[in-house]
């Protein structure tokens, strides 16, 4: 996977990314991976299965990794099926036995098609690419190898303890090893395993780590640990990842990084951009933690799915911190119920977790955003989910955002349908309550009251004492639309109802925190739109190119005078 570190000192690896054959629809030719089938020229809304192949040269044991592949995923092996895999924001692997050494034909369909078996992916407030959309690579593994190494610290500043857990793997034959694991120059044993053939076998160990510095936002300390597997007294496989030492704790509204209350300033990102859709390049990725840092931001909310392992790791790098969302947006009684939501929704939460728990920057988990919490037969997902999340990660707080408190918050009367609730029913699931809030711009209501409203509700509803963040807040506007009158879709009127939404948040200090919806415009799925101008979520302060809409002014003045 594309990092911005090494993750191995002994593998082989071939970087799959490059020109790779492309066939969908009418077009057959040439295409870079990654990226968004919908970027090559005359497939901007193909919505069907996107063919790649590539020739690669390598025998033995080979483990073919993608970071993302839109939405669900066949990979062939010299026309032989490796494996599959359903949604397009976690990555995967899938392992090619005892190649004879040479040439092979390496190919991915890529589905990006709705349907029933497309219970998380469907027509929504973004866009859904397809394609091979993330970092590809393959690496050569003998008979015993690792995988998913993951790194939780634990501790206070000065006496930090590392909990480390790793799986030894079994290709075909199987095999007695001893575990080491490399911090700083300092060796830590985690112990001896055996693997029977064609199985694995999981370490999990806690030691302490002298002189680990610690992590925090404004001092982003990275710590590289490296795990090895040995066999027969010699180094059979070895994997590196990174971690920062700190912890969050939650204490009654406020939420604590090493013991200090974090003060949020953030935004929502979606991973899309004009020229690139969904498969950002790193430099792209880079110029958007630019800009939230130029405007005085700290944090980012991946609204609504996993992220690129890529942009976490610049995320650890320069201190943002991070609300990770598993996969799902908006999604009413009937999605939710569909018999393939509740298990696509626990393995993206398993896979996102497994895969970004070692991030020091994620410092909230997040899940099912605006989905139907008001009902009750939906209430039981809820905690399915928030039960997993926790007993996957009791390191870090759990939230959801939602957008339905009671009717009386908006100012209306409300008698609920049978076995829906007035408001949503799961706050007392969270350890934060999390609402998406746009007074000004679809309720009519000053900010500062409806803020008030929504806390005081929340508190009574399962929110009591703890901490809350304006999860979604802002106004559209449209990139270029200037004038002194402020019309809807002007970018003064979306800088005036941000001056005042973002003024009630700071006099506010019983709120943690907000993002701003949104960093960038989006696009949105066709099938969806509704009544988007552009076909395009337009409540970016840039706009798809990252030009900057004079909100942004105003963010930066209100971000920066909290210090």
């Amino acid at each position: 996977m594309l990092r911005t570190f090494d993750t191995s000192m002994l593998r082989k690896k071939t970087d799959l990314c490059g020109l790779w054959h492309l066939t969908a629809g009418v077009f057959s030719g040439p295409a870079y991976v990654p990226g968004c089938v919908e970027c090559v020229p005359g497939l901007e809304n193909y919505r069907g299965v996107s063919v790649y192949e590539r020739k690669i040269t390598c025998g033995g044991n080979m483990l073919f990794s993608f970071s993302g592949v839109s939405r669900f995923a066949r990979v062939f092996l010299d026309g032989k099926e490796l494996g599959t895999h359903e949604g397009p924001y976690t990555g995967f692997s899938v392992l090619a036995r005892a190649l004879s050494e040479g040439e092979h034909l390496l190919r991915v369909e890529a589905d990006n098609r709705f349907g029933e078996e497309s219970a998380l992916s469907v027509p929504n407030d973004y866009m859904t690419y397809g394609g091979i959309t993330r970092a590809c690579e393959a690496e050569k593994v003998g008979n015993a190898y690792l995988s998913g190494l993951t790194l939780v610290p634990d501790g206070t500043e000065g006496n930090w303890s590392l909990r480390v857990r790793v799986r030894a793997n079994s290709v075909l034959n199987p095999f007695e090893g001893t575990i080491r694991c490399e911090i700083g120059g300092r060796v830590f044993q985690l112990g001896g395993v055996k693997v029977p053939g064609g199985a694995f076998a999981d370490i999990d160990e806690s030691f302490i780590v002298p002189g680990a510095e610690a992590w925090s936002p404004e001092d982003p300390q990275m710590t590289s640990v490296r795990c090895v597997l040995s066999v027969d007294g010699a180094d059979a496989d070895d994997l590196i990842e990174r971690t920062g030492f700190r912890t969050v704790r939650v204490r009654g509204r406020e939420i604590f990084m090493n013991g200090r209350p974090l003060r949020i300033k953030g935004f929502n990102r979606h991973e899309d951009h004009a020229l690139y859709g969904c498969a950002l390049p790193p430099a792209a990725m880079a110029a958007d933690i630019q800009i939230i840092r130029s405007l005085g931001g700290n944090a980012v909310r991946t609204s609504h799915y996993p992220n690129d392992p890529y942009f976490l790791d610049l995320c650890d790098e320069e201190g943002i911190l991070v609300w990770e969302e598993s996969h799902a947006r908006g999604l009413h009684r009937e999605q939710m119920l569909r018999p393939a939501f509740l298990s696509q929704s626990v393995r993206c939460a398993e896979e996102m977790i497994l895969r970004d728990i070692s991030h020091p920057s994620i410092f909230i988990w997040g899940l099912l955003n605006e989905c139907a919490a008001d009902c009750a037969e939906c209430v039981p997902v809820y905690e399915r989910l928030v039960t997993l999340i926790r007993g996957l990660d009791p390191s870090r707080p759990v939230t959801s955002a939602t957008c339905r408190p009671a009717a009386c918050v908006n100012g209306k009367k409300s008698v609920p349908a049978p076995g829906f609730s007035d408001g949503d029913a799961t706050l007392h699931l969270y350890d934060v309550i999390s609402f998406n809030c746009y007074p000004g711009w679809y309720l009519d209501i000053p900010s500062d009251e409806y803020l008030k409203n929504v806390r005081a509700w929340a508190e009574k509803n399962g929110g009591k004492d703890k901490p809350f963040i304006v999860s979604e807040i802002g106004a559209g506007a449209i990139y270029g639309y200037r004038s002194p009158a402020g019309p809807k879709w002007s970018e003064e009127r979306q800088a005036d109802i941000l001056r005042e939404q973002l003024t009630a948040v700071r006099n506010d200090r019983e709120i943690a925190g907000v993002f701003i919806w949104q960093l960038a415009d989006c696009r949105v799925s066709d099938e969806w739109f509704a009544s988007r101008p552009r076909t395009m979520n337009n409540k970016g302060v840039t706009d798809e190119y990252r030009r900057m809409k004079l909100s942004c002014g105003t963010v930066k003045e209100i971000f920066m005078s909290e210090g």
